[in-house]
């Protein structure tokens, strides 16, 4: 306790006159997931939210406050799908996504789609049982696929931005947003909520 006392002293959150507190209370979150009240009306969302499968889109439950997040998609049957980012706002039922402003996707044909335009192109398109890494540092995001980086990155999402898909015509599509296929690239790390300290 001692150190922890210390360590919220030299971060301005404990002071010298809360000696007489005994406790500080940490918020727990619960691991990040696919938000399944977040999602379109035609969505399943299974195993502990980690797959997406039916006709719609979906959110995950932790935008990306850090400065260098990473998640991972895997395609685990082909069919109409698209991963990117997304405001908190997007239309989960209006697939597929990249046709607002509101989101940033990757879609099955290798193209990178907002604002209904192909922003980037990637030069390898994933198929079935293909990883896709997702990288996100406030500035663009790129895509690696099995590991290895694309080359591809997009400028352009701002704001309160979630990890999101799509899926249609039979996709199913896993997200891991811990315990990955492949390791992430150097700084980057999984996504994590913004800590509150009461």
């Amino acid at each position: 306790m001692f150190g922890l006392c210390n360590f919220c002293k030299s971060y301005g959150l404990w002071n010298d006159g809360d000696a007489d507190r005994s406790e500080l209370i940490l918020e727990v979150h619960p691991p990040v997931a696919l938000d399944t009240t977040r999602m379109g009306d035609e969505v399943v969302v299974i195993k502990n939210g980690g797959r997406l499968c039916g006709s719609g889109g979906c959110i995950a439950t932790a935008s990306i406050v850090q400065d260098k997040a990473y998640f991972e998609v895997k395609v685990q049957r082909d069919g109409q799908w698209g991963v990117g980012l997304s405001l908190g706002t997007v239309n989960v039922n209006n697939i597929p996504f990249g046709v607002d402003n509101q989101s940033w996707i990757l879609r099955e044909d290798g193209k990178v789609y907002h604002n209904n335009q192909v922003v980037a192109a990637v030069g390898e398109v994933p198929h079935e049982s293909d990883v896709i890494g997702v990288t996100y540092d406030h500035v663009e995001m790129s895509f690696h696929l099995n590991g290895k980086p694309l080359n591809t990155s997009v400028r352009g999402p701002k704001g309160t931005v979630f990890p999101s898909a799509f899926v249609d015509k039979d996709a199913i599509l896993d997200f891991y947003f811990a315990n990955f296929q492949f390791a992430p690239p150097a700084g980057f790390s999984r996504i994590m909520y913004e800590q509150t300290i009461l």
